[in-house]
């Protein structure tokens, strides 16, 4: 069982489609001494997945067929195309990561408005007695990073390291804590690369990125307020009318307070906790260790 010789089938075909790209075909007939088996013959002419194209160097093979016309006669026909990113390398393993992105909205505590025309002038949003209005909420824009690419086993360990992480170094043109990775999936897939059977796991990745962060806004505001180290009760002062003296009472809403945590003089506008940058309640890792940077 082996391949005296072989030739290659005049002419060449090839088309191209206005619009699409180009696709080529090559045809072999191997003579064979008896019945052979398929990757003896591919082996005997030498062009494997991912090789080039012999005129049209942007094509490469990404289909063969074998087909025994008769007991000492093999045709091979290769079928060329121009690849797509992912498909570069047979090797499902040595293929690059594959990028991928799309916007959307999602919905936030609304905590500020822009005053006026233009988009300078921010400011907390708050009825006129400065108190904040409960419950708002408003779409902010988010920018979703998909990341597909191939693994020999699944980095169950990366998954649990990172997912629901931020970014603490900036990253994707992201200040630090704007990216968050929503998550890592993966499922089995298989392939035979010239004649070798090859599992591993095709992974994806999501990273959700927020202009404002993943730090949470919270007014610094209360029902409470500390006085010398005494938690006391918020009030504000009742003025009952016909002559009798105001008092103070319990306040029906929170309170703006400083940053120990007393009372701010009415009508000041309360704080965002965290120096105005809100608090990080998400860990921090270094998303470029992780996930690199796409190719471009």
């Amino acid at each position: 069982m082996a391949v005296i010789g072989y030739r290659e089938v005049l002419p060449r075909t090839g088309s191209h489609k206005f619009g699409e790209a180009p696709t080529a075909e090559l045809k072999f007939v191997a003579t064979v001494d008896a019945p052979t088996p398929t990757q003896t013959v591919v082996n005997a002419i030498g062009i494997f997945h991912g090789a080039v194209h012999p005129e049209f160097t942007f094509l490469k093979c990404n289909e063969l067929s074998v087909t025994e016309s008769d007991r000492h006669h093999v045709e091979v026909t290769y079928k060329y195309e121009l690849p797509k990113q992912e498909d570069q390398d047979p090797n499902p393993l040595a293929r690059p990561d594959v990028w991928s992105f799309s916007t959307g909205g999602s919905q936030v505590p609304a905590l500020s408005y822009y005053h006026g025309t233009g988009n300078n002038d921010v400011r907390p949003l708050q009825n006129t007695a400065k108190e904040y209005v409960e419950g708002l909420t408003t779409l902010e824009a988010e920018v979703r990073a998909s990341i597909a690419g191939n693994r020999a086993t699944f980095p169950l360990a990366d998954a649990a390291a990172v997912t629901n992480c931020v970014n603490s170094a900036a990253y994707l043109g992201g200040a630090p804590y704007t990216w968050q990775c929503a998550g890592i999936s993966g499922q089995q897939a298989t392939e035979v690369v010239n004649d070798t059977e090859i599992r591993y796991w095709q992974i994806t990745v999501e990273l959700v990125y927020r202009r404002s962060g993943w730090n949470l806004l919270i007014p610094n505001v209360g029902w409470n307020y500390l006085d010398g180290g005494e938690l006391k009760r918020a009030w504000v002062w009742w003025d009952p009318g016909n002559g009798t003296p105001r008092e103070q009472i319990a306040s029906s809403s929170p309170r703006a307070l400083n940053a120990a945590g007393g009372l701010k003089a009415e009508g000041q506008a309360p704080d965002i906790l965290g120096n105005g940058a809100g608090l990080r309640v998400h860990p921090a890792v270094d998303f470029s260790g992780y996930f690199g940077t796409p190719p471009f």
